[in-house]
């Protein structure tokens, strides 16, 4: 299936992935060649997430069951159209001094959640590709919060652990 915005969606059945029943197992985007080592360096430096680059792919270890692909392609890169993903931390400080001392950071949300973009070389400070990553510390209110009947009403400022179950009335 195709999204509104052009993102191929595939669905899997429930136990496709491991024990993961509800969620996204990877997301794999396109880079340009000779991005893949550089991506895997970030990840694997900057995150402190187990990361790889083989055959022309960046594949990072993200949560339980869950991955970020990075697939370098020959063919055009579209313009980064703003899309994120939200990623929680244990060590939050450690990656906001490396991208503040960068000036990286594109967003101080609250003590909880910052937000950047580029993704760089840490050898060699080039950005190789774009991705909002919205951060959030293991502390954030919103951790762990259920994946099922989410009052989509709900955001960060108005939620309350407990009553975020969406019923409709």
């Amino acid at each position: 299936m195709i999204c509104p915005w052009g993102n191929e969606i595939r669905a899997y059945e429930p136990g496709s992935f491991g024990n993961m029943d509800l969620g996204m197992p990877y997301i794999d985007m396109q880079v340009p060649p000779d991005t893949a080592p550089g991506i895997a360096r970030f990840y694997s430096q900057v995150l402190a997430c187990p990361a790889r680059a083989e055959a022309g792919r960046a594949k990072v270890k993200m949560g339980y069951n869950q991955e970020l692909i990075f697939t370098e392609t020959d063919a055009p890169i579209a313009s980064y159209d703003g899309h994120h993903i939200a990623i929680y931390l244990a060590n939050f400080s450690g990656p906001h001094d490396f991208l503040e001392t960068r000036g990286l950071i594109t967003e101080e949300s609250d003590r909880f959640q910052y937000r950047f973009q580029a993704i760089v070389d840490p050898d060699s400070g080039e950005t190789l590709t774009e991705l909002e990553h919205e951060v959030r510390s293991m502390s954030h209110p919103m951790f762990h919060r259920p994946l099922v009947n989410r009052n989509p009403a709900i955001n960060f400022f108005t939620y309350r652990k407990g009553n975020e179950i969406f019923t409709p009335a």
